[in-house]
């Protein structure tokens, strides 16, 4: 049960640091992060909590990291249902903790509440077409780093660090696009409190996730098979 609960706990610091920065402090009058500091609150949650819980569950937080590294050999099929379970209940518990957090100003309004979506809840106005292919390209290249980071002949105590700065970047060319999610549990929490509009649309973000998950780790297993 400790790698089932540290998952629920990275998940939370997951969501409650990537998307509590996006909700409280992105668009704060002069002090406001904007999109890149959000997008190193992200990266710098995974960092943090790879160095935490990386020696108990290996710190997936992410439903389609765990898929992708079943799909690479390096995750049993039977620990997928818990993993999952633990990160969507982490991620809600993050969510459910912002809203409380959020709500407390005395103007306060979902306004999107750091949701994903596609077309007109996309930041940027972009298609479903376009949603699509960058939630699976950013996935793919997500898992890949993260499996030649973690790769035996990688150099010790630094997976973290790439990984981190990985969902940094992947955040900083994808957050006008679909608000980055690359995560069906970080959609899921969020979405659950945004409104119908992001519910409608979170089919997209469990999908498109999951493909890009199973994608990089076929990629990175016919590149790196002779050197792992």
């Amino acid at each position: 049960m400790k790698k089932y609960a540290a998952e629920f706990v990275g998940t939370f610091w997951l969501v409650l640091g990537g998307c509590g920065s996006a909700v409280l402090a992105a668009s704060v009058p002069t002090f406001g992060i904007g999109f890149l500091g959000v997008s190193f609150a992200f990266g710098l949650s995974v960092l943090t909590m790879a160095y935490a819980i990386g020696h108990i569950s290996g710190c997936h937080l992410n439903p389609a990291v765990s898929i992708g590294l079943f799909a690479a050999g390096r995750f049993e099929a039977k620990e997928l249902p818990p993993y999952i379970a633990a990160q969507v209940l982490g991620g809600l518990a993050a969510a459910g903790i912002l809203y409380l957090i959020a709500s407390g100003q005395p103007n306060f309004a979902l306004d999107g509440f750091a949701s994903n979506g596609y077309g007109e809840l996309s930041p940027g106005g972009y298609s479903l077409c376009a949603a699509l292919v960058c939630e699976i390209a950013m996935t793919a290249i997500f898992l890949f780093v993260i499996l030649g980071a973690t790769s035996k002949n990688a150099p010790a105590g630094f997976a973290p660090i790439a990984i981190g700065l990985c969902l940094t970047l992947i955040h900083l060319i994808s957050i006008p696009v679909t608000n980055t999610s690359v995560n069906p549990a970080r959609s899921t929490a969020v979405a659950v409190f945004a409104g119908s509009g992001a519910l409608a649309q979170l089919w997209a973000f469990w999908v498109a996730p999951i493909v890009g998950g199973v994608l990089g780790a076929l990629i990175y297993k016919a590149i790196g098979k002779e050197q792992d």
